[in-house]
């Protein structure tokens, strides 16, 4: 059985405080785009990870969606080995969410293939044990996200009208040090206050707090934002901790040449 682990994109990032657990509250809103993975899980022999297309840093046997094997095999010691089979499409450390999509969906095909009978909120506190994003794949729906990331609540957003720019510079964002160059600081106006139907105005009022220290350091990023606006983009912003950058533009109107820069690129229009 194949599935395909989609990313998200963060729209709006307000780093709140640090919390006793080190981890810091945050405010933000997720919204899924179809930019995938491929994620195979069939019955082995043994328990075997195979890894193909971007190259995963670190050791594979670290890799999420063995993780989310283990941890399922805790409660449910009858779930058989297994081969699982993922081919990485969406960049690394790109605030993408790539890798929490690729154990959301491990959780949920194993659920579904094994017919475990896990209902959703069980699937959600197995993804919060992986991840603090890891929850939002198991909704996959737009979510005012709370917490550190798992307190999920869906809203009604939907961007069918407009076309999105995904560009990736190639630039490995460290998620651990971004959060500590962060000020914490509370907003004059909480996301869920903000009129996110007037997507024309989001340029004004929404804001994602890891910009500032992201461009002071890679001002190449910066640079896409500001060109993505040159062309016409509604709004655009980097999403999570970066480095990619998300432009929203009105339906069908994608235009220039950011992709001639040998970044990558996705788009959906």
């Amino acid at each position: 059985m194949v599935v395909f682990p989609n990313c998200k994109i963060n729209l709006g990032l307000n780093i709140l405080r640090k919390r006793a657990d080190g981890f810091h509250d945050l405010e933000t809103i997720f919204y899924p785009l179809p930019f995938c993975d491929a994620l195979e899980i069939i019955p082995g022999e043994s328990l075997q990870f195979i890894g193909s297309g971007i190259d995963v840093p670190g050791n594979p046997a670290d890799n999420l969606c063995l993780q989310a094997y283990h941890l399922l095999k805790k409660d449910f010691p009858h779930l058989p080995p297994v081969q699982i089979h993922l081919f990485k499409n969406i960049p690394i450390g790109a605030g993408l969410g790539g890798g929490s999509a690729d154990a959301a969906f491990t959780l949920k095909l194993l659920n579904d293939k094994f017919q475990l009978g896990i209902d959703e909120d069980a699937l959600l506190q197995y993804a919060a044990v992986l991840g603090s994003d890891c929850a939002f794949f198991i909704r996959n729906t737009p979510c005012l996200a709370t917490g550190r990331g798992e307190i999920l609540e869906e809203i009604d957003l939907n961007l069918g009208n407009y076309s999105f720019l995904v560009v990736h510079p190639g630039i490995h964002i460290n998620t651990g040090k971004a959060f500590g160059k962060i000020k914490p600081g509370v907003p004059a106006q909480p996301l869920r206050e903000l009129d996110l139907k007037a997507v024309e105005r989001w340029k004004d009022i929404l804001v994602n707090d890891f910009e500032a220290v992201v461009f002071d350091e890679y001002p190449a990023i910066r640079a896409i934002k500001e060109k993505m606006y040159a062309e016409g983009a509604v709004f655009a912003a980097m999403s999570g901790s970066g480095s990619a950058v998300v432009g929203i533009f009105a339906k069908n109107k994608i235009t220039g040449s950011l992709w001639e820069a040998g970044y990558r690129v996705f788009k959906k229009v």
